[in-house]
C-alpha cells in the first residue's frame, strides 16, 4: 500500500482523494496545510486519518510515502526539490511548474536520485485520448486541428469587482493559460508531437494575466489552433480534420463522446468507458511509476508543453 501526504484543501485535492479511493494500491494518510486547523477539517471531509503543519513535517512522517502537491502554482518547484531530497515520489497537479527549464532542472534532481517525478496531467492519463489516437487512421491525411478548453470560472466575478484570486493572480502563477490552456496543448503534445512554430494571442484582464487565448500551431501539412478561456464558455467540441473524415471530440481534457464523420458518410458515435472521476488514472500510473513504470516519455511530454507555454507567456497581453 501507498500511503499519500496531501498538500492543499482546494477541490482538485478532494477530488485526488476520490479518485484514490478508487484505485488498488494506494490511500491517503495525512493532509498538509500551514493552518492545521483547515488539515484537520479537510482531512476529516476526505477520510484521512493524520494531518501535518506544513510539507516537511508531511515529508518526516512515517506514515506518508508518495505525496501530491496541490498548491499555488508559484511554489510547486520549490515543494518538489524537497520532496525529492527527502526521497518521496511526488506527483504534482499542472502546471507542474512554471517552466520548461524548472522543470528539466526539477527531473534532473529526481533522476539523480532515483526518486518518481511525475505531472498530475490527467489528459495523458485518460482512456479517452487513446480512445482519439486509435481513431486518427481513419481521418486519412490530417490536415486541420482544432482543440479547445473554455470555460468561465466563478472565480472571474471577484475580477469583475476588483479583487485578487489566487488562479488569477500572475504573483502566484496563475492564468488562464496555465490553468485551462495547458490541456489542448498538452492533448496536441501526446497527438502530433511539437509544432515547427507557434503564434498566439493572450487577452488581458484587470488581475494582469491572461483570462482567454489561442494559439496557431503550424505542423508539416496541417494547422492546429488552440483556444483556452475562464472568461467565458463556449459549447463547441474539438475537432480534427482529416481528408477522408472528421472527428468530432465532446472534451478535450476527458473525451467522452466522439463522432467521427467519413467523407460523404454518416456520423459514427463512439462513446468512451472511463471512470466518473478523470483523475483515476494518473492516480494509477503515480502507483505503477512508484512500482518502476518507465516515466521517461512523460516527463518529456510535459517539458514540451511547458515549452509551448513559456512561448506563449512571452506574448504580450491584448
Amino acid at each position: 500500500m501507498i500511503r499519500i501526504g496531501i498538500v492543499g484543501t482546494s477541490s482538485i485535492s478532494a477530488r485526488l482523494a476520490e479518485a484514490v479511493a478508487a484505485v488498488d494500491g494506494v490511500e491517503i494518510t495525512r493532509v498538509a496545510s500551514r493552518d492545521l486547523a483547515r488539515a484537520r477539517a479537510f482531512a476529516d471531509e476526505i477520510g484521512a486519518p493524520g494531518t501535518a503543519a506544513g510539507l516537511t513535517a508531511l515529508l518526516a512522517a512515517d506514515d506518508v510515502d508518495a505525496v501530491y502537491l496541490a498548491s499555488p502554482n508559484s511554489v510547486h518547484r520549490a515543494q518538489i526539490d524537497e520532496a525529492v531530497d527527502a526521497g518521496i515520489p511526488v506527483l504534482v497537479e499542472k502546471p507542474a511548474v512554471l517552466s520548461s527549464d524548472d522543470w528539466d532542472a526539477a527531473v534532473a534532481r529526481a533522476r539523480a536520485r532515483g526518486v518518481v517525478l511525475l505531472e498530475a496531467m490527467r489528459t495523458a492519463y485518460d482512456p479517452g485520448l487513446e480512445a482519439v489516437r486509435t481513431l486518427l487512421p481513419r481521418l486519412g491525411t490530417i490536415r486541420r486541428v482544432a482543440l479547445r478548453y473554455e470555460k468561465r470560472s466563478a472565480r472571474y466575478d471577484q475580477v469583475l469587482a476588483g479583487e485578487q484570486t489566487n488562479i488569477f493572480d500572475p504573483a502566484l502563477g496563475g492564468s488562464a493559460l496555465r490553468d485551462l490552456g495547458v490541456y489542448p496543448l498538452h492533448a496536441l503534445v501526446r497527438l502530433f508531437g511539437v509544432p515547427r512554430s507557434l503564434h498566439g494571442v493572450r487577452v488581458g484582464i484587470a488581475s494582469h494575466t491572461d483570462g482567454a487565448g489561442s494559439a496557431l500551431a503550424a505542423y508539416d501539412g496541417f494547422v492546429a489552433d488552440v483556444a483556452w478561456s475562464k472568461i467565458t464558455d463556449t459549447g463547441l467540441p474539438s475537432e480534427i480534420q482529416g481528408e477522408d473524415g472528421t472527428l468530432e471530440i465532446d472534451a478535450i481534457d476527458a473525451p467522452r463522446r466522439l463522432a467521427l464523420t467519413p467523407r460523404g458518410g454518416a456520423p459514427e458515435v463512439t462513446l468512451v468507458e472511463a471512470p466518473s472521476n478523470p483523475m483515476v488514472g494518473e492516480v494509477a500510473f503515480f502507483r505503477d511509476a512508484i512500482a518502476g513504470r518507465d516515466i521517461v516519455a512523460d516527463h518529456e511530454a510535459t517539458s514540451r508543453t511547458l515549452r509551448l507555454v513559456d512561448a506563449l507567456l512571452d506574448v504580450p497581453l491584448s
